[in-house]
């Protein structure tokens, strides 16, 4: 397939730079501006992105979708544009779960598109090595010939759609679910009135959780909101492999009492000001 034209549904922090790095490769790269908000219309002009304003235009017009959005909006995605009756390649790189993944191929495919799993790892593209596109499915490397000319790492892995999101599901298991933890410690530790000499132990034996908290309540707690069906997406796949899926409930919980804190990055929230709003959450919840 030429690929001449890709839409990017939607052009979100992460999704902008995914569609600035296609663009780069040489594709004219559209976007549907309606219903979306100022600052989602101001991040694709900045991008550079062409807008077409309605979906079904973009959808005409594009020979790959590209479907980056919050785990929740994923299923709806893909219907609306199975709707149009879509015939090109339609990507999907959200944080799903791999029976959520092959719900989404299911509802493409069973319209006319061709279906590529994606999971995306890393921080949204501003300089080559640090975000990674792994993509799979029958027509996965011609995908990656999208991007070959920019800073974005996209690789196939299998010709079986799924394969990407399991991988992303079991990466996020770590990360994500692990700034959750250690922003819920700090909080039972300061209610208990040992977070002080929690954070004094830690400097002694774990040097590292006192940066990760740091790091955590900046970077992960103003993305928390988009976590939560994140999360709620990695317990299903745990507990569909027979394993405990209380450990991302909790995070999912966890995240939900952080939105409060949404995109809020300047200035970036402190561990502090993340542990009141916890604890205030524990008032509501008894």
């Amino acid at each position: 397939m030429n690929i001449k034209t890709v839409a990017l549904l939607h052009p979100g922090n992460m999704g902008v730079t995914i569609g600035a790095a296609a663009a780069t490769g040489g594709a004219r790269v559209v976007w549907a501006s309606r219903g979306r908000s100022k600052a989602t219309q101001d991040r694709a002009r900045q991008a550079g992105l062409v807008d077409v304003g309605a979906l079904d235009n973009a959808v005409r017009q594009s020979n790959v979708i590209l479907s980056v959005c919050p785990p929740h909006a994923a299923l709806d995605l893909a219907r609306s544009v199975a709707e149009q009756k879509f015939r090109g390649i339609y990507v999907d790189a959200n944080a799903v779960s791999r029976a959520t993944a092959e719900r989404i191929g299911e509802i493409v495919t069973q319209a006319g598109a061709s279906f590529v799993d994606g999971g995306i790892i890393g921080s949204p593209v501003k300089r080559a090595g640090t975000t990674r596109l792994y993509l799979s499915g029958a027509r996965a490397r011609e995908v990656t010939e999208l991007f070959s000319a920019g800073m974005l790492d996209a690789r196939a892995i299998g010709e079986t759609p799924g394969a990407a999101s399991a991988l992303k599901i079991a990466y996020a298991a770590w990360t994500k679910c692990t700034d959750a933890l250690v922003l819920a410690i700090l909080a039972l530790a300061a209610m208990e009135r040992v977070d002080k000499a929690l954070v004094e132990e830690w400097n002694l034996s774990q040097p590292d959780l006192e940066r990760r908290s740091v790091r955590a309540a900046a970077v992960a707690v103003p993305k928390a909101w988009r976590y939560v069906g994140e999360m709620r997406e990695i317990a299903a796949t745990f507990e569909a492999a027979g394993l405990p899926a209380g450990f991302h409930d909790a995070a999912a919980d966890i995240c939900e009492r952080l939105t409060a804190f949404k995109d809020r990055t300047v200035p970036p929230p402190t561990v502090a000001a993340v542990v009141d709003a916890l604890r205030a959450s524990c008032q509501r919840h008894r």
